[in-house]
């Protein structure tokens, strides 16, 4: 996995980018959550949850099915989060989908249960240039260390870049207007 900062920094950047008009400081917060709630199955080690099972480390916590938990609990929270529900449910659903797509890009696991509960299969994706996390404290390595760098390189450089973009084109959009 990637470090649950990374996780979410993808919304933080991207959402950040769209403005606040766009994007209001509640609803950005709902999203860096969603994108990092997936990792909360860690705990299940401590149950006697093994990595493998269906309810294991990367598994129904990181599918698509799961993300649409947060997404409809969102809309459902729309008013605090000072938007509409659509936007809501749109925001938060791709920030926790986020999450296990960017586990799938990783080298190391056993890869995601994107298809939960219609298939256990994990899948990971052709191209897997991120360094895979580790658990606990043994990220406080060398190996820790790599996985930043790693991160900086493939998740939080190619995120600023499109944040960058977005901000700029949103800019162009509102000198017009």
């Amino acid at each position: 996995m990637p470090t649950i900062i990374s996780h979410a920094v993808v919304p933080l950047l991207l959402g950040g980018a769209a403005g606040r008009r766009r994007i209001s400081a509640p609803l950005l917060a709902a999203g860096a959550i969603a994108a990092m709630l997936p990792d909360a199955d860690v705990l299940t080690f401590k149950l006697g949850i093994a990595y493998a099972d269906a309810f294991g480390h990367r598994g129904a916590r990181h599918s698509i099915a799961f993300a649409l938990l947060p997404a409809l609990l969102a809309a459902a929270l729309y008013k605090p989060l000072r938007t509409s529900a659509w936007q809501a449910a749109a925001f938060v659903g791709l920030s926790a989908v986020s999450h296990p797509l960017l586990d799938a890009l990783t080298n190391g696991g056993l890869g995601v249960a994107l298809g939960w509960p219609l298939d256990n299969h994990r899948f990971f994706f052709p191209w897997r240039p991120i360094e895979v996390s580790p658990i606990g404290v043994r990220f406080f390595s060398m190996h820790g260390w790599q996985v930043i760098e790693s991160e900086l390189l493939w998740v939080w450089l190619p995120t600023g870049a499109l944040a960058l973009l977005l901000w700029q084109l949103r800019r162009r959009h509102e000198r017009r207007a």
